[in-house]
């Protein structure tokens, strides 16, 4: 997707959370935000993963999402993974216990404040797993309720982890 320009909306950074959520960052200003981050750090070898946020403020863990992830690794075949209807939107990090190797993440969100749309992402992600070598995915995902979305959510797959989110308007 062709950027233009961006312009800075939000952060959020968190140290050994469950999960970390970005409020009020979407509002009716652009179609599509760019959020970033190059940290995450989990206290054992985890994926994150992220929900959204629904305009009272609840993180939305219903089974209303869609996604499908590439997974494309240096030291194994490429892996599909894809669900329906399922709890969360994608998979945005991997990361070996405490991120010593980093992970990095580039993510669209298109459309959040339309209450009469569904909201989509696109995503990818670099990262290396210690011992075995580099990671890299790429993936779609969609909120398959129209509503007006707020916030995003990022978690790790099982333990605490910490975050550094960036969240940016594209005009």
């Amino acid at each position: 997707m062709a950027v233009g320009n961006l312009e800075f909306i939000k952060s959020a950074s968190g140290t050994s959370v469950s999960s970390l959520s970005v409020t009020d960052c979407f509002s009716a200003d652009y179609d599509v935000y760019y959020i970033t981050s190059n940290t995450f750090k989990p206290s054992a070898n985890a994926n994150g993963i992220f929900r959204l946020i629904d305009s009272g403020g609840s993180v939305i863990t219903a089974s209303e999402y869609d996604y499908a992830t590439l997974s494309v690794r240096a030291y194994g075949t490429f892996t599909e993974t894809k669900a329906t209807a399922t709890t969360f939107m994608g998979y945005t990090f991997y990361s070996d216990a405490n991120g010593t190797q980093g992970s990095g993440l580039a993510l669209y969100i298109i459309n959040p404040n339309n209450s009469s749309s569904y909201t989509f992402a696109l995503y990818q992600e670099s990262s290396f797993n210690t011992g075995s070598g580099g990671l890299g995915r790429k993936g779609i995902g969609v909120h398959k309720v129209a509503e007006q979305i707020t916030g995003i959510n990022f978690a790790g797959d099982t333990g605490t982890a910490d975050f550094d989110i960036k969240v940016f308007g594209v005009k």
